[in-house]
This record gives C-alpha cells, structure tokens and sequence, in this order.
C-alpha cells in the first residue's frame, strides 16, 4: 500500500489555528465504519450516541511546556531548544534551532541565567542531547520560562495555554497534547458518567514524531516512532470488564487506541502494564481490543490517518475527509472531531 493513497487535498484556510471559545461546541462527524455513512452533530450531542455499559479510554498526559528560547554564549545569538525525551541527570533530548551553531559544548541561557545548559552530543538524525543547571524543581522552572510547543501548522499565538491541555490532563510528559480530548469539558464528562458509561485513563505521552510525514513510497518501510505508555490495573479492569459485558470499548483519540492495543493479549484482556511503544496500525491490522474511536481530522499521509482507515476503510475515510472538506469542518489539533462507531 503506498503513502500516497493516504492523500487528500485540504485547503490551507481549514486548519484551525485557534481553539473555539467553549470546548464541546466542536463540530462531530460521525462514521459508520461497515456502511461509510456520514452525520453531523456538534460535540455536546456525544451522550447521545454512548450507550450505558461502554467504556471511555482517555489519555491523562499533560503537555510540557517545553519550548525554551534563549540565547547562546558567548555572543548571545538567539536560540531555541525543544525538550522530547528525559535522559536522566538532568540531561534531555532535544530538537535544537540553529543546529549549526548548536554543536557539541555549545553553552545556552534561558531567563536571564535562572536556567543554563550545554548541548553534550550530537545525535544521529539531528538531535541533540542537552544537560541542563538550575536550583530547584525542573518542572517549575519549565512552568516559568517555557512556552507550549504548538504543531508546527498553527501559526497563531495561544492565548491561554491550558487550551492545549485536556481537562483531565495529570501526568506531565507530553510534546504534543492528545488532542482528540480537548473537546471535552468536565460538566460533559460528568454526564457522561452518570449515564452508565465508565470513564477510565491511560497515559501515553506524546511525542513530536506524531507529526512527522510518512516520507518512503511504501507505507510498510516508514519506521515508527516510540512513546512511553502505561495502563493502571483499575483501568484494564475497566476495560476487561466492559468487554466481558458486551459493552464497546471507545478510545479518545489515537494515543488511547495505540496504548490499549500496545499491551492487549491476543484473546483482547489487559493487565497493568508500562514501556515504551512503536505500535504501527495500518490498513489489514485486526484490533484487539478497541470497538469504536473519537478522533480529530488528521494530515494527509500521516499515520494517524492511516491508524484511522485501519479501523473504517481507507475509503470511507477518504470519503468522509473530503465531505468535511466541502462541509468547511476545522482540521488538526484545534479543529472539529468525528466519532468513527
């Protein structure tokens, strides 16, 4: 099968670059995966197409604030440093910018010298590893000096930051947020509940290989990015359950789907479970575990349209893209949702 057929043409002025005043007013899609058919419904109407007996699956990672813009000494040229992986000893993988002048030994300052830090190594493919100096707790001198690192297709400049977090974020760690999420508010999740349907967490945080393009021809040679997850005995419980009942297990966005589908058995059962993921669903991949998925609108030629089609069609999504192109829906992270059942 090849990247290509992945493709489909999106006006540029559909990529939402700024979130909706409330949350839930999103617009929703949604996709019967056997017949291709199509609705269309605003957020707030999800309760109507749960059943009491289902099961949520959410992603409680929080995003790190973890874009720095410093400068270099000696000299004071402008820099940027991008954290994605915690190496230990205060030392983190970074995206660095200008990564000429970002080699080895290189010395770096953030917020007047309240947080320094040198680049140690350069890595294969163009990361860099960064130790860093500060007094105190690293997180709370990211919360003061760091900006969220927005996907690099919204160009406007956010407002409030806690936009960019799901209500339930908890565990720091992400790049990215799970964006399928943002949708939500707590009065809809309380609902939600008390309808019947289970809401339950899982933690994969998010790393910025998300948006990387799948460049090789052939989807099968793209190699996968990995991100840390991590399943709670309370939620494979959850989830366990739910099946055993016969209710439908409904992940919120493709990071729940990855986790869930990273640790299920054969036979679809979970137990508590934690590592490191490079789970790879395309077209002919058989779910174990996840019956329906609420997802945002996704790149062209990415995988997460490709973990899409494997659950719906690569048709029917196509299909279903271009009728929310026409429909003028909002695309990417900030823009509108479809629940594909």
């Amino acid at each position: 099968m090849k990247t290509h057929d992945f493709y489909y043409d999106l006006p540029e002025e559909l990529i939402a670059q700024t979130p909706l005043e409330r949350r839930d007013t999103s617009r929703l899609m949604t996709l019967d995966r056997r017949t291709g058919a199509t609705s269309h419904r605003r957020f707030y109407d999800l309760p109507k197409l749960l059943r009491p007996g289902d099961c949520l699956v959410m992603n409680d990672s929080r995003v790190l604030p973890a874009r720095l813009l410093g400068h270099r000494e000696p000299g004071g040229g402008a820099c940027e440093v991008l954290l994605l992986r915690d190496r230990g000893n205060k030392t983190w993988e970074c995206l660095v910018r200008p990564g000429k002048k970002m080699k080895t030994g290189a010395h770096l300052n953030f917020g007047d010298g309240e947080l320094t830090a040198e680049v140690t190594e350069e890595l294969p493919g163009g990361n860099r590893l960064v130790q860093f100096h500060y007094e105190g707790i690293f997180l709370e001198v990211l919360e003061r000096l760091g900006k969220m690192p927005l996907p690099p297709y919204i160009k406007a400049e956010l407002q409030d930051p806690e936009r960019y977090q799901t209500v339930y974020s908890r565990e720091v760690g992400s790049a990215a947020a799970p964006t399928a999420g943002l949708h939500f508010t707590k009065d809809l999740l309380k609902t939600i509940e008390e309808m019947g349907v289970k809401l339950c967490y899982v933690t994969l945080h998010v790393g910025l290989g998300t948006f990387r393009p799948v460049k090789e021809k052939d989807i099968t040679d793209h190699e996968m990015h990995s991100e840390f997850c991590m399943i709670s005995q309370e939620t494979a419980d959850a989830i366990n359950e739910t099946k055993k009942n016969g209710g439908r297990v409904i992940c919120v966005g493709t990071t729940s789907c990855r986790t869930i589908e990273s640790w299920a058995a054969e036979d679809g059962t979970l137990r508590q479970s934690s590592g490191w993921t490079d789970i790879y669903i395309y077209p002919g991949y058989r779910f174990k575990v996840m019956d329906c998925l609420i997802t945002n609108f996704h790149l062209p030629e990415s995988t997460l349209i490709m973990l899409v089609s494997a659950l719906a069609g690569r048709e029917h999504v196509l299909a279903a893209y271009e009728e929310a192109v026409k429909e003028r829906y909002r695309f990417f992270s900030f823009g509108d949702a479809m629940f594909i059942y």
